[in-house]
């Protein structure tokens, strides 16, 4: 499967719909998964965080007790200039960062790296870390869970990476109509979270529903497709977002005219927390 020269990554609508449009959507919440369309990421649903200038949010996913409780994902947006000497708080955060428009300087452990388009940094929980944007709008993902310590095993390496450079790995027995561009080594046991791009060609396909223990957030940068999430059928495309929880049945059928891609979370290599 041939590597996209100019990939597009789809975000928030922002502003507000005019007074003429139906309040009708796809947005829905449910037991088992929650669909947050990009049509609903308006200006009004934002929020800020201290410490930060020129920045706002979209939180489209934070733990909550009953559903999926591992991780939060916000989309943040910054103006020329805006950004943060200190964006995390909590020592025991880890973080992954997707860039989506613009170009940011983020300083990790007092090592400045510039990220665009496609750029992706992971940050392990309790380094230092600043982020500055430059002179123009810029947009990413920001992935926050609590590392799992475990005895024996370290903490994992800085990532800093961007997808153009990865070479997406063909499922098994697709023939590269489904495909991955992994930012982690799925074998490494550091890391108890994974970030991936998922790539499904026009008429590809999940085709069985996966029903396993990790929790999802998938946002759409590219196409679309029909998601199949616990009994219902969703169409879903550009900047729309899935949040499952553990155990939702998924699948999903691409639809074309291009390939549908689409930005993955999952919780993994941890045992499952016990009640006490």
């Amino acid at each position: 499967m041939s590597q996209v020269s100019a990939p597009r990554y789809a975000g928030p609508f922002a502003g507000l719909p005019p007074q003429t449009d139906l309040s009708t959507d796809t947005a829905v919440f449910t037991e088992s998964y929650a669909v947050i369309p990009a049509s609903t990421m308006r200006d009004i649903v934002t929020s800020f965080l201290p410490g930060w200038t020129g920045m706002r949010m979209w939180v489209i996913a934070r733990p909550l007790s009953g559903f999926a409780e591992t991780f939060s994902q916000y989309v943040v947006e910054l103006q020329p200039g805006g950004g943060s000497a200190q964006p995390e708080t909590d020592e025991g955060a880890q973080a992954a960062i997707f860039v989506t428009d613009g170009s940011v300087a983020l300083t990790i452990d007092g090592k400045t790296h510039e990220l665009t388009p496609g750029g992706f940094a992971y940050i392990p929980a309790g380094m230092d870390w600043s982020v500055k944007n430059g002179d123009q709008l810029s947009r990413f993902h920001w992935w926050r869970k609590r590392w799992q310590a475990v005895e024996g095993v370290e903490k994992p390496d800085v990532i800093i990476a961007n997808e153009r450079d990865i070479a997406p790995i063909p499922m098994p027995d697709t023939g590269g109509s489904w495909a991955t561009t992994r930012f982690m080594d799925p074998t490494d046991m550091r890391h108890d979270m994974h970030i991936t791009i998922v790539t499904l060609t026009p008429g590809g396909s999940i085709p069985f529903a996966e029903t396993h223990v990790m929790e999802h957030g998938l946002f759409v940068i590219e196409g679309k497709a029909v998601y199949r999430l616990n009994r219902d059928w969703v169409e879903v495309g550009p900047g729309d977002f899935m949040w499952l929880r553990a155990f939702c049945p998924q699948c999903c059928y691409a639809g074309g005219p291009g390939n549908f891609r689409y930005l993955l979370y999952k919780d993994v290599n941890r045992h499952a927390p016990l009640w006490r």
